[in-house]
């Protein structure tokens, strides 16, 4: 299984459980962050830990996802970047476009305070 939902009181929090998010998962991975905002969820986290890589195409599925949430008033967060994800993230400039945190835990109680 490509991602991996979990649930924190009114947060979901999607599992990216894939080593490369490119062009073949990018789709489905904006369809589920869709499903989720269009089944209520308006505070996600996305757990990037277990990527090494990840496209633009995939960046593009989650600022889509980010415009969609957040026009309903929700915040989609990000954790668990490796090496070459936050270079990405620093190229694209996107890290001034995301909110990111070190652990899983840390997004969650953001939504909280």
């Amino acid at each position: 299984m490509d991602f991996i939902k979990e649930t924190h009181n009114d947060i979901i929090i999607e599992i990216v459980n894939l080593t490369r998010a490119t062009l073949k998962e990018a789709e489905e991975f904006k369809q589920t962050l869709a499903q989720d905002i269009e089944l209520g969820a308006r505070k996600i986290v996305v757990d990037l830990n277990e990527c090494e890589f990840i496209d633009s195409t995939f960046l593009g599925a989650l600022v889509v996802s980010l415009k969609k949430i957040t026009a309903l008033g929700g915040d989609l967060r990000l954790v668990g970047f490796q090496p070459a994800v936050h270079s990405m993230f620093e190229l694209t400039r996107m890290y001034r476009v995301f909110e990111a945190y070190k652990s899983k835990e840390d997004a969650v109680l953001s939504f909280n305070s």
